[in-house]
């Protein structure tokens, strides 16, 4: 059976690499992880899981109570960066 690429491997190959930036959007808001937590209803192990950039995917309801909560936009939160060429 041929094996398949694991997300990581892709995202290093040619997807680029996604960055969270949930640390310094909280840092500048004043507010906790377990601050967010309450507000999005997330436990805080998800939302560590997501700030430390192991996350393989978020939902869209979850990004968006992030961005009330932060009073942001989805792009604030991820950025992609593009591989060398």
């Amino acid at each position: 059976m041929p094996q398949r690429h694991k997300p990581e491997a892709a995202a290093e190959i040619g997807a680029g690499k996604i960055t969270v930036h949930l640390d310094e959007l909280l840092a500048a808001r004043g507010m906790t992880l377990t601050e967010l937590s309450d507000l999005v209803g997330i436990t805080i192990v998800n939302l560590s899981v997501l700030k430390n950039g192991h996350a393989r995917a978020i939902r869209f309801s979850t990004l968006a109570g992030i961005c009330d909560a932060l009073d942001c936009q989805p792009g604030d939160i991820l950025t992609r960066q593009k591989p060398a060429d």
